[in-house]
């Protein structure tokens, strides 16, 4: 199973993505866009695993004891930088607490010999990923400067920087993402409640 931590994204701050997404997506149409249905905050991937680490797993992430608290979703921006650019972004802000809950989940993961993440997380929502090669957000050996999204940065340029808005979250999910030509398909697996 392939296997990954998030947190949904509210219906009113999905739909005004939606909405700039519609405005800008031409200027790079050969990106791999994400489909608005499947945006997510991810907060861990885990990657493949065999079924039987999920109940384990799952007892694990019930143990994550982080208060709910507020995310915003403002700006954009392109990683790893935007002259190499692979992924293009909404920027998410928020207080220490989704930082100590991405810390709680690195933590409750690596009981079960999942390995840490080797940077520091980073909470953004991906948008777009750039056509062919590595969709990493990672620095590589053969990044090289491209033009994949230099149309979009152009007219972003032009444009105030947008907002989205905020939204209180209150749980996080286990996904399971399956894989296919159409792109990947997303399943919550279970809810925890941020308490």
């Amino acid at each position: 199973m392939r296997l990954f931590i998030a947190l949904d994204i509210d219906e009113e701050i999905r739909q005004r993505i939606g909405r700039f997404l519609d405005s800008i997506s031409g200027f790079s149409a050969e990106a791999r866009w994400v489909r608005l249905e499947s945006m997510h905050a991810t907060l861990k991937f885990i990657g493949e695993k065999p079924a039987e680490i999920l109940s384990s797993l799952q007892e694990k992430l019930q143990e994550v004891k982080v208060p709910p608290f507020q995310l915003t979703f403002a700006g954009t921006g392109f990683f790893p930088t935007p002259k190499s650019a692979r992924v293009f972004w909404i920027g998410i802000q928020a207080d220490s607490q989704l930082q100590s809950l991405a810390a709680a989940i690195e933590e409750a993961t690596a009981q079960l010999g999942i390995l840490k993440e080797d940077r520091a997380f980073s909470p953004h929502l991906t948008l777009a990923r750039k056509t062919g090669g590595s969709g990493s957000p990672r620095r590589q050996k053969d990044d090289r400067p491209n033009r994949a999204f230099q149309r979009l940065q152009e007219k972003l340029a032009s444009m105030p920087s947008p907002e989205f808005g905020t939204m209180t979250a209150r749980e996080f999910f286990l996904y399971q993402s399956q894989l296919s030509r159409s792109g990947p398909r997303y399943t919550k697996l279970q809810s925890f409640k941020l308490r």
